[in-house]
């Protein structure tokens, strides 16, 4: 694992001075080289000794451990994209392919490391075992909610998808302790959100956030969070690196809720039901 790739999936069990610090590599990683640990720490306010600990609390015998490991992912990842451009002098779409294509893995990696499998395995028993799943979405979080509901339904679960979460709260009314609510909100701020997490927590039910990794008011209403990160510095990537990212860990869901057998013998039989209509 990279250190860069190391320090993006902890920096939410970090503290607030560990935050600044990894915020600030994150975001000046390719100028870290240039900067001593008391260079870094007057930098940012802080002590030399906040920028070992944190250093040490990541794995590393200390700063220059740490200075020169970025270093070698950042000479890594320029080679990469390098060759890829190379390549690329018959085919004017293949360097900006590759790189979006690395991207995407980088995030999907990201991501992979702040859901620990614990977890997973446990949103993926709810919903194995749920009587009913609830998923809730606005603009694209709806579209991953539905795709993730008609899978959920080819298994043989009953999954409601809801695009209005106005209209939400008469289907939470008939909810249960054993029913499964997964609230899908790229940036977890809406106030309605928060609002139908509270009251299917009321009634008992589970309810899942589907959020960015960053703190944010909907993970705080969530019995459990699925986190996503997408990071780049050009806005018009990001979005598609957050979609990639999300859909490959609704894919590792739904290959743990798999794992049932009996589902998955649902699941086959559901697929040849709608092969059949196809055909006809």
């Amino acid at each position: 694992m990279s250190s860069l790739l190391k320090i993006r999936s902890e920096r939410d069990r970090m503290s607030a001075i560990e935050r600044r610090i990894a915020d600030f590599i994150l975001d000046n990683a390719q100028l870290l080289r240039d900067y001593s640990s008391q260079q870094l720490a007057n930098a940012l306010g802080i002590s030399q000794s906040s920028v070992v600990k944190f250093s040490q609390k990541l794995g590393f015998k200390g700063y220059p451990d740490l200075k020169y490991s970025i270093g070698e992912s950042i000479a890594r990842n320029g080679d990469e994209n390098g060759g890829a451009s190379h390549g690329a002098t018959d085919d004017a779409h293949a360097s900006p392919a590759a790189e979006l294509w690395l991207a995407k893995s980088r995030a999907g990696d990201e991501t992979r490391l702040i859901n620990p499998e614990e977890r997973l395995d446990a949103i993926a028993l709810r919903l194995r075992t749920a009587d009913k799943v609830f998923l809730v979405g606005i603009g694209s979080d709806s579209i991953a909610a539905r795709g993730f509901a008609i899978r959920l339904s080819l298994l043989g679960i009953l999954a409601i998808h809801h695009f209005d979460p106005v209209l939400v709260p008469a289907e939470v009314s008939t909810s249960s302790p054993s029913d499964v609510l997964l609230l899908f909100s790229e940036h977890g701020q809406q106030a309605s959100f928060c609002q139908l997490a509270r009251l299917f927590r009321a009634r008992g039910g589970h309810v899942v956030s589907v959020t960015r990794h960053n703190a944010n008011p909907l993970r705080a209403h969530a019995d459990s969070q699925l986190l996503v990160s997408a990071h780049d510095d050009r806005a018009h990537i990001v979005p598609l690196l957050y979609q990639s990212a999300l859909q490959h860990l609704l894919d590792q869901i739904f290959l743990l809720v798999c794992e049932d057998e009996d589902r998955r013998r649902q699941l086959d039989d559901n697929h040849m039901q709608v092969l059949h209509l196809l055909d006809t």
